[in-house]
């Protein structure tokens, strides 16, 4: 093999290749034709000697080949990017671009908001494009579909780049003219009807299984592991949904403390400290390694992490 031999951009379609393992959806995502996609594959068996990709009764499937390949080609384009970004700069001021965001409503309640007024200064005509968890894979992070995953997560993918955005302790949503208000212990914390909010991760959710406690996230792991267990009336994926069942329903909400700092003009509600000790929460951005050297995207990480900073500070996170 002679390397006047490689045009790069049949490395590009091997790699498109071997994620989608599908002609089609491969050519869609570098926006070419399928017939311009299936005479790449033919070049590409020409140059390996190796069918590298084999049609099975479960689709395309690589050969041992094509998995050998496909690490070392990633890191070749990788550095291929990175080579070809040297020296460029990210014109924030004038961009028009449209930068894609997974996030969780606490993350875009807390976060978007500020950083959003921090680009009406520094980059008027920048776009966000929120998401929610449901809407994004795993592997459309990987594929640079999506440029940011700002959210909780129990588990991340090795590959993936990630950055602590903040770590937020838990604070208690409880009715303003509730006896608990005026008696909040973790006796009359178990006695009172509560809402659960949670969604981390990627992908569509599945259905609460109220005894399956340890799988219900931090509050209720560490009540299990203290012996107890809340008396759950409600369960969403939304914050304000909980925050708003408070409000109207009298269910006690334990949530980070900067969602529940988003109730601190509403009479109805006051925000207590936890009757006992639960483990902080840290929330994360993650992004696939197609994108670590992209100016624009470097210029958004750091944007975010210095308005994150900022929000930090100014509630002694």
């Amino acid at each position: 093999m002679q390397l006047d031999k490689i045009d790069l951009n049949l490395l590009r379609y091997l790699d498109s290749l071997l994620r989608e393992q599908n002609v089609t959806h491969a050519a869609n995502q570098l926006g070419i034709t399928q017939p311009a996609m299936s005479n790449g594959l033919r070049r590409l068996r020409d140059l390996f000697h190796d069918p590298l990709l084999v049609r099975t009764s479960d689709g395309m499937m690589p050969t041992a080949l094509a998995i050998q390949l496909q690490p070392r080609v990633q890191s070749i384009l990788q550095a291929v990017d990175e080579v070809l970004h040297l020296g460029q700069n990210f014109e924030a001021g004038s961009s028009s671009r449209v930068f894609r965001i997974m996030a969780s409503d606490y993350a875009e309640a807390t976060l978007i908001p500020p950083l959003m007024k921090k680009l009406q200064d520094e980059a008027p005509n920048v776009i966000l494009d929120v998401m929610n968890p449901s809407d994004v894979s795993f592997h459309d992070v990987e594929k640079g579909k999506v440029d940011l995953v700002i959210n909780r997560f129990d588990a991340l993918p090795q590959s993936f780049h990630q950055k602590s955005v903040w770590v937020d302790h838990f604070s208690c949503l409880v009715p303003a003219d509730s006896e608990i208000a005026n008696n909040f212990c973790l006796e009359t914390y178990l006695a009172s009807p509560h809402v659960w909010v949670s969604k981390t991760g990627f992908g569509v959710g599945v259905g609460i299984q109220p005894e399956e406690v340890q799988k219900l996230g931090w509050v209720d792991g560490t009540l299990a592991d203290l012996g107890f267990k809340r008396n759950i009336r409600l369960f969403t994926r939304n914050y304000n949904v909980a925050m708003r069942a408070t409000e109207q329903l009298g269910l006690i909400a334990t949530l980070p403390s900067l969602a529940t700092r988003l109730m601190k003009d509403n009479s109805s509600v006051v925000v207590l400290p936890p009757p006992f000790d639960i483990p902080p929460v840290e929330l994360k951005m993650l992004w696939s390694p197609l994108l670590q050297h992209d100016p624009g995207h470097i210029w958004l990480r750091n944007t975010i992490a210095g308005c994150a900073r900022t929000i930090a500070e100014n509630n002694n996170l």
